[in-house]
């Protein structure tokens, strides 16, 4: 997995987030967090997107395929201050001082010059002569010329810290028979229902995780939508959203409805540094509002999670 920064310039800011998270979602990359900022030349948004390496590329023609985009980059993300944003208009506090000029270098006069009293010659004593010995001279001491001169021995090298490789997971189908087993205490607890969640996690292999939640989801909401709402016509998305997808996944979890999409705060399912347990509820939503939308029409999709560093999840629903 990677983590790419993406900065692009859009001439509108309404649903900017919403049409950008599609594009990264459908791409195979999982939006963390995003920044928008009002320019002279336009609307600055900087995405940190989390995904396969082998699929940047599909990233980059789907963004280049936004109508949204007039222009972006993609660069590795790296933590620590925010980066400049390439299509930022660039300002001064005060107007641009020139340099000031490099001075002249003058050119020293020549001038006569002036004799110097040489001094008194000084008599250099003669040389003794020492007459040669045949006799050898001894030796320093070797464990002495250790101690005063030591050898300075570098430290050893670090030993290199094993990488694991990552290992990308082939999803699989839902493991029916948990979801089927579990599916009663989902009904009889609902709303209180993340205890049995967490065990259905726990209960499946790891590739069968986000479809078994997924599964999950769907039936529930389906009997939610049986119990509480099946005498209700037939409503636009909005209204939908707002007098049955709030109230019954709001008693689940803290839910807001801003318009854009459905945000989810502080969900169970989505620890810091977990699994993302976002598809659940999504499924809720898709058996909740499916039968009471009139289109007949329902797409849902992850925005953002808060087990990918977020501050909450959000779900992206249009028909």
């Amino acid at each position: 997995m990677i983590e790419l920064e993406v900065q692009a310039l859009s001439a509108a800011r309404e649903g900017l987030v919403i049409d950008i998270g599609r594009s990264v979602v459908a791409s195979g990359f999982v939006l963390h967090r995003q920044r928008l900022v009002q320019d002279p030349n336009g609307v600055l948004v900087t995405l940190v997107v989390r995904g396969p390496a082998r699929k940047q590329r599909a990233l980059e023609t789907a963004l280049e395929a936004n109508e949204r985009i007039i222009s972006f980059e993609v660069s590795p993300f790296e933590d620590g201050p925010p980066k400049p944003h390439f299509a930022a208009a660039r300002t001064f506090a005060r107007e641009p001082v020139p340099p000031a000029p490099v001075p002249a270098i003058e050119t020293p006069v020549a001038t006569a010059p002036v004799a110097i009293a040489s001094p008194a010659p000084v008599e250099t004593p003669k040389a003794v002569v020492v007459p040669a010995t045949s006799e050898p001279q001894p030796e320093p001491d070797s464990d002495f010329a250790f101690l005063l001169e030591p050898k300075h021995v570098a430290p050893p090298a670090p030993a290199p810290v094993p990488v694991e490789p990552y290992v990308e997971t082939i999803p699989l189908g839902p493991d029916e028979s948990v979801v089927e087993k579990l599916l009663p205490r989902l009904q009889y607890d609902y709303p209180k229902i993340m205890p049995v969640l967490q065990k259905l996690e726990q209960s499946v292999v790891d590739a069968a995780r986000e479809s078994s939640l997924l599964l999950a989801g769907q039936r529930t909401g389906a009997w939610v939508f049986g119990r509480d709402y099946a005498t209700k016509t037939k409503l636009g998305l909005d209204e939908a959203i707002k007098h049955l997808g709030v109230p019954a996944l709001g008693a689940v979890v803290e839910v807001e409805y801003k318009g854009e999409g459905l945000h989810i705060r502080h969900s169970p399912l989505c620890a810091p540094g977990g699994h993302s347990g976002c598809k659940f509820f999504s499924g809720f939503l898709e058996g909740l509002l499916g039968p009471a939308v009139s289109s007949g029409n329902l797409s849902i999709f992850e925005v953002c999670c808060r087990s990918y560093g977020a501050d909450e999840c959000v779900l992206a629903i249009s028909d």
